[in-house]
């Protein structure tokens, strides 16, 4: 007995516990209590753990979600009948990858595994097939999606989709060396708090956020963006109802992520570097900027123009001779920057030695004299939609059938900004045509939403009416958004809702479309109130300007270097010095200077009549008067 004792104490310490003393109670107690611990705890840690390591068949399933429709074929069966091995194949892209297993099952696992090597660097770091080079891929066509992980984003019907999975948890599957850094940021700018950089490889990705999940994901999306040419823009699915435009070099309008991230980026940093100083004026709610590149090199990008502001000016300080920036909205002081630095650029066809420095070209077989150099493209980056149309929709609600209601009329509505504030109303809201004394009675001043007037330059070119008499149109090629990328409604105000109606455009005026893209890091909502002032920055000045957006005048009383005033002196210069030019005199006041630009004329009237047939309203001009002033002697 007292053998059997011993032995059932070494079998089961825990009956010789000082509280049980009863030998049939140490006995019975241990088995039970053993039983337990098992019953409850141990299967959910299983289960955890075939949660958290990747199952063979994810592999399978990876490779259908980035090709549909695969076919596995069963090449050979090999191997006495008790130890099969198993030979299938999958072909993807006219490729054939082959995998081997002691089960069927195994072997297509090996297979797709085969074929998912060849385009994506898996946790073990093999690759079998390296990525082709982006550096010389034109983002303009999609042959750059072959045998790219871009594929991953292509449905059977061809549109790009978002992927089923996280950004965060998508990198930490193709990638092994991920690791996540979180740096505190000033709260004043642009209530971003958070800043989140990601290492992959040693190459780095930043992104921002109101919070460290937000600002994670934003590094993440910037990684994959990079890396994998996968993008969770909302570009990426497009509404059901958005009319996706088709030419001759996309079927997508969707800008490549990388770029807008680059531009977004390029953007922010020139307005931090040029706001050094006086940091007074770095207070803002809309930012926008303009990008230059060549052959759609963003290592080389340069930063045009740089500016802030959401005001017009009160009526009370209007000028009859050009002396004011009536909208100092930012997205259209940009543009404004960007005339500035067309000028600059022409000034330096006035000199043979320099002339080579320039983006523009003689043009020997238009009507043109100039003409831009092929290649060259102008990205404009605004940090939210522009106001009127483009952001006339909830954020929040899924309205893709709005537009379904054919006596809603709010859709696609020309709208005015009001003088000294925010936000816009329907031109058929306004008060009709406007006039220099009613304005200085009271009367507000009326000014064209900034989404109009991006439509407008879409038609007419960026380069104004008086530019149109020497150079052939330029056009935007992309627009990028900060924030409230709605790619049915930015369509819809920047080209779609003239598209079907605009007609009898005079060569080489077009409508252009194009491209959009929301940056990975968004800009929150800002609730700070709006300042009185905007600043601007041209490539080639030495400091910014800060203008009152309530006068339009520099804070300091002096006209700012952007008005219609400056840019009359600078075309009477160019058009007494610039080769090529045939009428060298400029009799007439500004307006009918701009009025005897027949080609520009005939384009915009069609746009103005192209918003009149689709009963979307008038465009609202400003009082005559402000036009009729002479070139300073």
């Amino acid at each position: 007995m007292l053998k059997s004792a011993n032995n059932n104490s070494l079998q089961h310490p825990v009956a010789n516990s000082s509280e049980n003393t009863m030998n049939g109670y140490n006995r019975k107690v241990p088995p039970k209590r053993r039983y337990e611990m098992p019953k409850y705890a141990a299967p959910p840690k299983k289960k955890t753990c075939k949660e958290r390591i990747p199952q063979p068949k994810n592999t399978v399933a990876m490779l259908n979600e980035l090709r549909n429709g695969l076919i596995y074929k069963l090449e050979s069966q090999t191997g006495p009948v008790h130890a099969p091995l198993f030979t299938i194949s999958v072909e993807v892209d006219g490729q054939k990858y082959m995998g081997q297993g002691r089960s069927k099952k195994v072997a297509r696992i090996e297979a797709a595994a085969t074929a998912l090597r060849s385009f994506i660097q898996f946790k073990d770091g093999a690759v079998l097939s390296p990525l082709k080079p982006s550096g010389n891929l034109d983002f303009t066509s999609d042959e750059h999606l072959e045998n790219d992980v871009s594929k991953s984003a292509i449905t059977v019907d061809g549109q790009k989709k978002v992927p089923d999975k996280g950004p965060v948890m998508l990198l930490y599957e193709l990638y092994n060396d991920v690791n996540f850094e979180c740096i505190n940021i000033d709260s004043a700018q642009n209530n971003c708090r958070f800043k989140m950089t990601v290492t992959i490889n040693e190459k780095k990705f930043d992104g921002t956020g109101p919070s460290k999940k937000l600002a994670k994901n934003a590094a993440a999306k910037a990684a994959l963006a990079s890396l994998c040419n996968i993008s969770y823009s909302p570009m990426v699915v497009p509404q059901k109802n958005v009319p996706l435009p088709i030419d001759d070099k996309s079927s997508s309008m969707e800008l490549p992520q990388i770029h807008a991230d680059a531009i977004g980026r390029l953007v922010l940093e020139k307005f931090m570097e040029v706001i050094k100083g006086q940091e007074a004026y770095s207070r803002r709610k809309v930012l926008a900027g303009i990008v230059m590149t060549e052959n759609m090199n963003f290592f080389e990008a340069k930063v045009i123009s740089v500016s802030t502001g959401t005001k017009c000016v009160s009526g009370e300080h209007m000028s009859v001779n050009g002396a004011v920036l009536n909208d100092s909205h930012a997205e259209i002081v940009s543009r404004r920057c960007l005339l500035k630095f067309l000028y600059a650029q022409l000034d330096l066809q006035c000199n043979q030695a320099t002339a080579y420095q320039s983006i523009f070209v003689r043009n020997t077989d238009g009507q043109y004299p100039y003409k831009l150099k092929s290649g060259v493209h102008f990205h404009l980056y605004i940090n939210t939609a522009p106001c009127g149309d483009a952001r006339i929709f909830s954020p929040h609600e899924n309205d893709t059938g709005v537009d379904k209601h054919p006596n809603r009329k709010a859709r696609g509505q020309l709208r005015t900004k009001i003088e000294s504030g925010e936000g816009t109303i329907p031109v058929k809201s306004s008060d009709g045509i406007q006039t220099w004394d009613g304005v200085l009675q009271g009367q507000r001043l009326l000014t064209m939403s900034c989404s109009d007037k991006i439509a407008r330059w879409n038609i007419v070119g960026i380069q104004g009416s008086l530019l149109s008499s020497i150079i052939e149109p330029v056009y935007l090629h992309s627009i990028v958004l900060g924030s409230l990328l709605h790619p049915e409604h930015m369509y819809r105000a920047v080209c779609g809702r003239i598209e079907k109606s605009i007609q009898g455009l005079p060569p080489p005026y077009h409508l252009n479309k194009p491209r959009l893209a929301l940056v990975t890091s968004a800009e929150p909502r800002n609730q700070a109130k709006a300042p009185n002032f905007g600043i601007n920055w041209t490539i080639g000045d030495v400091e910014l300007e800060v203008v009152n957006s309530l006068t339009g005048r520099t804070i300091g009383g002096q006209v700012s270097r952007i008005t219609k005033q400056a840019f009359f002196d600078k075309y009477g210069f160019l058009m007494k010095n610039l080769p090529g030019i045939l009428k060298r005199s400029v009799t007439t006041d500004y307006g009918q200077t701009k009025a005897n630009v027949k080609d520009y004329q005939i384009a915009k009237i069609e746009l103005f009549s192209a918003f009149k047939r689709e009963d979307l309203g008038s465009w609202l001009k400003k009082p005559i008067e402000q036009d009729e002033f002479v070139l300073n002697e």
